[in-house]
């Protein structure tokens, strides 16, 4: 099955204290986005699409420019819409039809390596309809009720943090989204209200999303560190 990445990048940064969109806040010289579309181009897929503000679709064309063609992978940048949904369905229908599969990341999961694009899209491509990539709770959580008191501790052994990108056939997430628009957090939780079962593969701790000034410096320091960990940090500096 051939596979389409679409990347949502209409975050508006505001947590970053940031002017423009999340995705355009720069890291070592180069906007976010370019940083997640240089690591799906890196998991060879058939083509990757960029949902992008409708009044950043200039800012978006031009921070990727330079990757177009890489790997003889057609990239493409289109108009969001108000919501996420709007957008995942917006880039998903610019995806061509062979792509069969689609990974939806988050541009702010800008340093996710290519290989848990890879572990999705093989995931799904072994028949399950829809995957998300996790890492397991090392914390204790606390379940509390409205006035702040602890109801129950959690079982973090059944407890784990997702991340993206997530990987669906591309028949179930268009129904997904048809029939639940934007319900849920993320598009795997409108798969779940079709009653179908989402299965899980490894996360990786570099796919952190960048949210807060504090996640910003924390991906300056990881680009800048020659030991960036299940990726190149070479291939991924500016040049």
């Amino acid at each position: 099955m051939a596979v389409g990445v679409v990347i949502v990048a209409a975050g508006s940064g505001s947590r970053l204290g940031a002017n423009v969109p999340k995705a355009f806040v720069t890291v070592a010289g180069r906007p976010l986005l370019w940083y997640a579309v240089r690591a799906a181009l890196r998991s060879r897929p058939a083509a990757v699409v960029v949902a992008a503000p409708a009044t950043h679709l200039d800012d978006a064309n031009e921070a990727i420019d330079a990757l177009r063609g890489e790997h003889g992978i057609p990239v493409q940048v289109v108009p969001g819409g108000a919501e996420r949904g709007d957008s995942v369905l917006a880039a998903t229908r610019w995806l061509p039809a062979e792509c069969e599969v689609v990974l939806v990341h988050d541009a702010a999961r800008a340093f996710t390596p290519s290989e848990v694009f890879e572990r999705v899209a093989a995931a799904v491509t072994a028949q399950t309809p829809a995957v998300v990539p996790v890492l397991p709770v090392v914390d204790t959580i606390k379940v509390v009720d409205a006035d702040g008191f602890v109801v129950r501790t959690a079982d973090r052994d059944t407890l784990r943090i997702v991340q993206t990108p997530q990987g669906f056939r591309r028949d179930v997430l268009l129904e997904a989204h048809r029939l639940h628009g934007s319900l849920a957090t993320d598009d795997a939780g409108l798969v779940e209200r079709l009653g179908l079962r989402v299965g899980t593969v490894p996360g990786d701790p570099m796919a952190l999303k960048v949210t807060t000034p504090e996640d910003l410096d924390y991906a300056d320091r990881l680009v800048a560190s020659a030991d960036w960990a299940g990726s190149s940090a070479a291939a991924l500096k500016p040049s």
